[in-house]
């Protein structure tokens, strides 16, 4: 198995977004290495709850060992506040870092991605989701996507994953 340059950067960006879908919300938090911008964890969720970063945490966990040192960048949500996500971090050797309060700069490379996101498939298409469901499975879609397809120039015309895999041969 190729071990992700999320290693050899030692950071990584953890942020949330919300979608109004004619009312009903639904949220996002995503996982991005801040080496090449791949999502390498994510949940979505119908409501921001603990229970929601606990997930995208287990399966960033799962798919990635030796964590110590990395650094792991938030914003100042209540989740990444909480002790037990604090102390999850901490049990798995991971450094938490959080921007200033209403400094969005802080987080760049996650608003980057989030506008991409929603411009991509969300604005002024809200009526092609019937659902938060059909919305959910679209979010899902574009992520892989945004992965494995959409190619970054930052990136020598190569999406995240191929760039990472070139990177690491």
């Amino acid at each position: 198995m190729v071990k992700l340059l999320i290693i050899l950067l030692k950071e990584i960006l953890n942020q949330k977004t919300e979608f109004n879908l004619r009312g009903e919300k639904c949220y996002l938090s995503p996982i991005l290495d801040g080496f090449n911008g791949e999502v390498i964890s994510y949940n979505t969720s119908k409501s921001p709850n603990l229970e929601q970063i606990n997930d995208m945490l287990n399966k960033a966990f799962s798919n990635h060992n030796n964590l110590e040192g990395l650094i792991f960048h938030s914003d100042q949500g209540w989740q990444y506040q909480h002790q037990s996500y604090q102390q999850r971090l901490k049990n798995n050797g991971i450094k938490q870092s959080m921007s200033r309060k209403g400094n969005s700069m802080d987080n760049g490379l996650m608003e980057n991605f989030f506008g991409l996101l929603k411009t991509e498939m969300f604005y002024d298409q809200e009526d092609n989701y019937k659902t938060l469901d059909d919305l959910i499975k679209a979010i899902d879609d574009y992520i892989y996507y945004y992965n494995y397809d959409r190619i970054k120039v930052k990136l020598k015309g190569l999406s995240p994953v191929n760039y990472r895999l070139q990177s690491s041969n």
